[in-house]
């Protein structure tokens, strides 16, 4: 179980990292130099098109797993992947979901709410690209860590 676990879990959080890993580096650049009408309305339809089934299965089912792997390296312990299930659930759940929750959909649920033409909108933009990028980097980060956990879980098996 924990192997199956460990492999799950490393392909969904390097899937959803590699997903943060693009707004990180290229997507947030390129609607931040599109003018502020046109990056927040990018944003807005980006920020409705994300709920979908795939990804929203692959981030939702990679948290589930992220607690399952939690309680599988407790019962687990003397077990040598153990340690690295534990890191791997704990930097997901705590680094990719909650950080989202917690900080990334507030200001997401925030720019939804103006008009991508007004000049509160224009105002909170660089505000916005500027926090939503910089927690986007912890969630890469950590994504791609309990990728890289759950993978020395395996090898360490």
């Amino acid at each position: 179980m924990a192997i199956t676990i460990a492999v799950l879990l490393c392909i969904g959080a390097g899937t959803v990292g590699g997903v943060f890993f693009a707004f990180s580096t290229f997507v947030m650049t390129a609607l931040s130099a599109r003018p502020c009408a046109h990056g927040i309305g990018a944003m807005q339809q980006i920020n409705v098109t994300v709920l979908n089934p795939m990804f929203l299965g692959v981030f939702l089912g990679s948290a589930l797993l992220s607690v399952v792997a939690v309680v599988v390296s407790v019962i687990t312990w003397p077990s040598s992947g153990a340690p690295f299930l534990l890191a791997a659930g704990l930097l997901y759940f705590l680094g990719s979901f909650a950080v989202t929750i917690g900080f990334n959909v507030p200001r997401n649920e925030r720019l939804a709410q103006l008009d991508a033409d007004s000049t509160e909108a224009s105002e909170y933009w660089s505000t916005y690209v500027l926090e939503w990028t910089w927690w986007n980097h912890v969630r890469t980060v950590a994504s791609i860590a309990a990728a890289a956990c759950a993978a020395g879980a395996l090898l360490a098996t």
